[in-house]
């Protein structure tokens, strides 16, 4: 099958069989990168400041002005910035490179241009305007990150939470063991009144709690960015004020750890699967990709520890088709149709089957599991596209992450379904690209881990006395 976007043409090898129209991002990239180096590339090298004093620089190459192809070199550089500013994050881009272009990302990354909804959210997550600075490559500055240890601490009688769109889920641990886990349903995005994410919390760590002999910390997953363990933004909250959100919500976690008198750490729920993952595989590089009512992803380095990055790859672009599904909140075509509840809904919904609608995204996910361990061929189908989209989102993965273990869990990953997506994945990646195949492991954690497992793992974040 042939697939043609902005003049370039894309074949991709192994087709998503309930959506055919899909242009992975990792093909259109390669089939540009490969046209630039027939027609001699310039130079494009991006950084990306953040509010801590770490820079994160990325070097690629385009076609110059002299070449045509213009309309490509827009969107292969547009699509790239996207993809880094919700990887690394920053208040500040510098591009290096021809200043049309510069131009052209500097105008559309404005407060009034397409992409308002990035440009208002790096300013809010960073607390400052965020500007682009047009340069010449080899005046944009040289890449200084930062990296922190996270977690693995496993002494003492611990809760650990992970706070999703659909669900909460609360672990009690002892010594690394876990004795108690659960699910308790809940819509925090819907909720107008702070009280409902307090006593949401409050009412799953003394649930969790009740089942140890004593409290001697909490840690805690969650959607959106936190940093202190102040939250920043984040979809749970979506339904709060303003107002509200700076008075209630901001402080939430230092009131809750306040009332509970012991150590407390909440980190992004992404965070805490790259976590699950290094901790479980005993290796890294790991990269944590859970599919639930969104998708959140995390990173650990070579080392063992997490960066200053966002990795909200929600936000990012792994399909480059004109007029894809569009995210409700940042209204644009992103990882979150992809990579989640959300995903399985669009594609079965648009191959035929039906469900009330009254039923949520997770009661018509777990119509779907049914139908899957049915053997519906429908159902089959659905995971055999969501593990298409896989497989080449880990290959896009790949150019901006040093990769040697991916991790996918999360409720769409439950019962036989993951398994037919982890095989999918692995299907495109020896297909399309084998020498990825032969260094990068996607793997699945076992099947009570794939839902609570975050839980379990977030209750080894804060360190308490004599460790």
């Amino acid at each position: 099958m042939t697939l043609e976007l902005a003049g370039i043409t894309v074949h991709p090898a192994v087709i998503a069989p309930l959506d055919p129209e899909f242009l992975p991002a990792a093909l259109f990239n390669r089939s540009y990168r490969e046209l630039a180096k027939q027609i001699g590339p310039v130079p494009l090298r991006l950084a990306l400041e953040r509010s801590d004093g770490s820079i994160s620089t990325f070097d690629t190459c385009i076609i110059p002005r002299s070449g045509g192809n213009c309309e490509a070199t827009l969107l292969y550089v547009e699509r790239i910035v996207k993809f880094l500013l919700w990887q690394r994050g920053g208040w500040k881009l510098h591009i290096g490179g021809p200043a049309e272009i510069g131009q052209h990302i500097k105008s559309v990354y404005s407060a009034t241009g397409e992409r308002k909804f990035d440009h208002h959210f790096m300013s809010t997550v960073y607390e400052h305007p965020f500007e682009v600075v047009i340069t010449d490559a080899q005046c944009v500055p040289h890449s200084q990150e930062a990296t922190v240890p996270l977690g693995r601490h496993l002494k003492g009688c611990r809760v650990g939470f992970d706070l999703g769109a659909s669900d909460r889920k609360a672990s009690a641990v002892i010594d690394g063991e876990p004795v108690f886990s659960e699910e308790v349903v809940w819509d925090p995005k819907n909720a107008t009144d702070p009280e409902y994410h307090y006593q949401g919390v409050m009412d799953s760590i003394r649930r969790a709690a009740s089942h140890l002999p004593r409290l001697d910390a909490v840690g805690g997953s969650a959607a959106g960015v936190y940093i202190n363990n102040r939250v920043r933004v984040g979809s749970l909250y979506r339904g709060v004020s303003p107002k509200n959100f700076a008075e209630k919500i901001a402080p939430l976690f230092l009131r809750i750890r306040k009332e509970l008198g012991v150590p407390m750490e909440v980190v992004n729920d992404g965070e805490v699967t790259a976590l699950a993952g290094s901790m479980s595989l005993g290796e890294n590089p790991v990269l944590g990709v859970a599919l639930g009512s969104s998708e959140a992803v995390g990173y650990v380095n070579r080392e063992g520890n997490i960066t200053s990055w966002l990795n909200e790859l929600a936000f990012a672009p792994v399909d480059y088709r004109a007029n894809g599904p569009e995210d409700e909140w940042s209204g644009d075509c992103c990882g979150a149709q992809y990579f989640s509840q959300q995903a399985t809904n669009r594609v079965a919904v648009n191959a035929g089957m039906q469900f009330a609608d009254s039923m949520s995204l997770p009661e018509r996910l777990v119509a779907l599991q049914k139908k899957m361990a049915a053997g519906d061929p429908i159902a089959v189908k659905v995971y055999e596209t969501i593990g298409t989209y896989v497989g080449y989102g880990v290959a896009h993965y790949a150019d901006f992450y040093d990769l040697k273990h991916v991790l996918i869990l999360g409720r769409v990953t439950t019962g036989p379904g993951g398994d037919v997506i982890l095989s999918k994945a692995q299907e495109v990646l020896r297909t399309e690209f084998p020498q990825l195949a032969s260094t990068i492991s996607i793997a699945l954690p076992d099947e009570k881990s794939r839902r609570v497992g975050q839980s379990i793992v977030a209750a080894s974040l804060p360190a308490i006395a004599g460790e």
